[in-house]
């Protein structure tokens, strides 16, 4: 038997910031716990096929970006509809030398992290 990752737990500033923003992108939905970790869950619930995502709260500065990053697909759009809507939520685009040539965007979210909008959509 082999394990399965059940939850990401990322640090950063503003947790219930983070997670209505990830939830968004990602129709998940928050849930606040009673230590200021904020969690989106996924809408199976946790141990679903998702990890859920917990953000807790930090005052540690970020240096560099995170050692991770999410790379996401859309699901009932395409490539260019999904990275309007991202842009809508808040997500800006990031420049990392990409030569433009890529099949997928690379965008930060609310607190500049990376993450990249594939081009392929999942069912």
């Amino acid at each position: 038997m082999a394990c399965r990752i059940s939850e990401l737990v990322i640090k950063c500033r503003d947790p219930r910031r983070l997670a209505a923003f990830w939830c968004e992108v990602l129709g998940f939905t928050v849930l606040e716990t009673d230590y200021g970790a904020v969690a989106a869950l996924p809408p199976e619930g946790f141990g679903g096929s998702q990890p859920t995502l917990v953000f807790i709260p930090t005052t540690e500065p970020t240096v560099g970006g995170l050692p991770l990053h999410f790379d996401v697909n859309a699901t009932d759009r395409n490539q260019d509809a999904e990275l309007e809507r991202l842009l809508e939520l808040g997500a800006r685009p990031a420049d990392i030398g990409q030569t433009g040539e890529e099949s997928w965007h690379v965008l930060v979210d609310p607190e500049g992290n990376e993450f990249c909008l594939l081009r392929t959509r999942l069912s």
